[in-house]
């Protein structure tokens, strides 16, 4: 969605989806390696 209405050459969209896309597994990992020393 950023990629269409700010183009593909934009700071914005690039820093939109990169971060998305680097963000969510990042998380995901976190959880996991605290979900796995509380136990």
């Amino acid at each position: 969605m950023a990629i269409s209405l700010f183009g593909l050459h934009s700071g914005a969209a690039l820093a939109t989806v990169v971060g998305v896309l680097v963000e969510v597994p990042v998380m995901l990992s976190l959880v996991w390696w605290l979900n796995r020393q509380v136990k």
